[in-house]
């Protein structure tokens, strides 16, 4: 199995981070990659942030109303 972290991206040239308003998945929930995973508030937009990966949410690093840098870690996904 592999472990695959999810990355806050940067969906534009001004962005540095963003916060994590909603988790829409919770550990050990099934997850295909680009699947909603959270909403995500940057720059006073609300983003999706979606799977890289098909496997098992085996971790979320980051609780909900945390705000974090641009490709901070904030989620594992284990895969098969």
């Amino acid at each position: 199995m592999a472990r695959v972290e999810v990355l806050l991206p940067q969906w534009g040239m001004g962005m540095s981070e963003g916060t994590i308003t909603t988790w829409l998945k919770s550990v050990g929930d099934a997850v295909t990659e680009d699947e909603a995973l959270a909403e995500v508030e940057a720059e006073k937009v609300e983003e999706t942030l979606e799977a890289p990966a098909t496997g098992t949410l085996v971790e979320l690093l980051v609780p909900e109303g945390e705000t974090v840098e641009v490709r901070t870690p904030v989620a594992v996904i284990e895969t098969a």
